[in-house]
């Protein structure tokens, strides 16, 4: 099924009953990694909102949740530097955190979110991302540990990802049909 969001043509890549699965794996891993623990989950808005839900409700360990606002798209041009809308307003340090990302691709967000995180000497940073575009990474992260989906380097939409801010409340994610 295709979908159309401002003259933009997408297709169904990842239907809700896949994500539901991948949240709920990367829930028990998270949850047996941190038994012992109390991680501070930090969600990057706004993409995050779904994927952060449905992976919160699979945690069943003593912990925090926190969030930090970044844009970094202009429509679906990716911008260099992230703005910074909404800043952390937790004290991580010696704190075991896990950053909790929709899409990593250019990396260019991620890189600015383990900037504001790792200034604060937390004991641990762990990256959990539900899609991730190997092929449009301009950095190499080690801490990315918990992946939901590898997709290639298409724009998506849906289950939190927009376009102009239309499509995030879409259950599945689409990629643009370019012609």
């Amino acid at each position: 099924m295709n979908i159309t969001i401002n003259q933009k043509t997408f297709e169904r890549i990842i239907d809700y009953n896949q994500i539901k699965k991948r949240a709920r794996l990367i829930g028990i891993q998270l949850n047996v990694t941190y038994e012992n623990q109390h991680p501070v989950f930090l969600g990057v808005l706004n993409g995050c909102f779904m994927f952060m839900a449905d992976l919160m409700k699979q945690i069943h360990i003593a912990s925090e949740v926190s969030f930090v606002k970044l844009a970094s798209y202009n429509g679906t041009e990716r911008q260099n530097q992230p703005d910074e809308l909404i800043g952390l307003d937790i004290n991580l340090e010696g704190r075991d955190v896990v950053i909790v990302e929709d899409i990593v691709d250019t990396g260019n967000t991620l890189k600015h979110t383990l900037d504001l995180v790792n200034a604060q000497r937390p004991a641990s940073v762990a990256v959990c991302t539900l899609l991730l575009k190997p092929e449009a990474m301009q950095y190499q992260f080690d801490n990315i540990a918990y992946v939901g989906f590898e997709i290639s380097n298409d724009f998506v939409v849906g289950y939190g990802l927009d376009y102009k801010g239309l499509g995030r409340t879409l259950p599945d994610i689409y990629r643009e049909i370019t012609t």
